[in-house]
């Protein structure tokens, strides 16, 4: 081979070496990444099929149904506007209560049912993802707590724009 197919060779290889590697970290982010959604969204058929992904809301008032086993927890999460009824088997988060904020990571069945790998609840009085908070808004609950999250959301942002 002449030096100049050698380089050519070279490069070929390099570029396929990196085009492999770009593949494989998108396919590893494409499998990790958990889209959010609000309840509406899942009953507008938004939401992925057959994939795993967070819906959040506020916890139906009434809703927490527990089963004899002790560990599955029937409950439905809205947005004032659709409920999603969600089944979560496990422990639940000390802050889960009726009428709080949670969100929930699964799937949705062909039967309309969440089945919950995971459940999170907020951590305090004052704070809502601000996906949540705007959500919550949009559908017509213009509470203390959403209005005081979205500005909180975006007073570190108004900060660091002045600096």
């Amino acid at each position: 081979m002449k030096a100049r197919q050698k380089r050519f060779v070279f490069i070929a290889v390099g570029v396929a070496a990196v085009g492999l590697a770009v593949a494989l970290v998108l396919n590893a982010l494409d499998e990790n990444v958990s889209l959010y959604f609000t309840p509406t969204q899942v009953f507008n058929d938004e939401a992925p099929h057959g994939r795993s992904f967070r819906i959040g809301g506020l916890v139906e008032e009434g809703s927490v149904k527990r089963e004899a086993d002790g560990l599955t927890v029937n409950f439905a999460i809205t947005d004032t506007h659709k409920r999603i009824p969600v089944v979560y088997k496990g422990i639940l988060p000390d802050l889960f209560k009726e009428g709080k904020g949670v969100v929930a990571q699964g799937s949705v069945g062909p039967d309309g049912v969440m089945k919950a790998d995971e459940v999170l609840a907020k951590h305090d009085e004052n704070y809502m993802p601000p996906e949540a908070a705007d959500a919550l808004m949009k559908a017509g609950v213009a509470n203390a707590a959403a209005a005081s999250a979205v500005g909180a959301a975006s007073a570190p942002a108004a900060a660091s724009a002045v600096k």
